[in-house]
């Protein structure tokens, strides 16, 4: 009997503070509206630096440079039944979260589909809207970047293979 390989989700986010107060995005979900940090899916040919880098623009409109890894976490989310889904989803996702420099913003570039709009939160109100969060990591990145967590870039090793196209 074969049995299926488990494999997490790899994730990106980025944790975006100015002057006190952090960026986030308000979107569409399964779960209805929710507040996350910009971030998503490791597309194939990029590294998690780059794919933050792709997603804090597709989501919020801002260039944004990652200069340090703030922490990777690992979660697991459990999504009850639906039409679409009629067992339900249990996923696990490996977030690589990084903070950075904040670039200019495009007002003419449209938000991701599914993005409603981006906010500026103080610490205090992302606590306090957890009920809204996408997911706990939310808040976990948050503090731990209020906490001074930072690690350089170069722990994270990309493989030159990782850039090459399939065939």
């Amino acid at each position: 009997m074969a049995t299926q390989r488990w494999k997490p989700s790899a994730t990106v986010a980025a944790i975006i503070e100015r002057e006190g107060q952090f960026l986030l995005i308000e979107e569409h979900t399964p779960e209805g509206v929710r507040l996350n940090n910009p971030a998503g899916h490791l597309d194939p040919g990029e590294s998690p630096a780059q794919a933050c880098v792709r997603e804090t623009l597709e989501e919020t409109a801002y260039a944004f440079t990652p200069t340090a890894l703030v922490g990777v976490y690992l979660s697991r989310f459990e999504r009850a039944a639906s039409a679409a889904h009629p067992h339900g989803e249990d996923i696990t996702y490996l977030r690589f979260a990084f903070c950075g420099t904040l670039g200019a913003w495009d007002a003419q570039r449209p938000l991701d589909r599914g993005i409603i709009r981006t906010l500026w939160m103080s610490p205090d109100e992302v606590r306090a809207s957890r009920q809204r969060h996408r997911s706990a990591a939310v808040v976990q990145c948050m503090e731990d970047y209020l906490a001074g967590r930072r690690y350089p870039l170069e722990l994270l090793t990309t493989d030159p293979s990782v850039y090459k196209p399939r065939t």
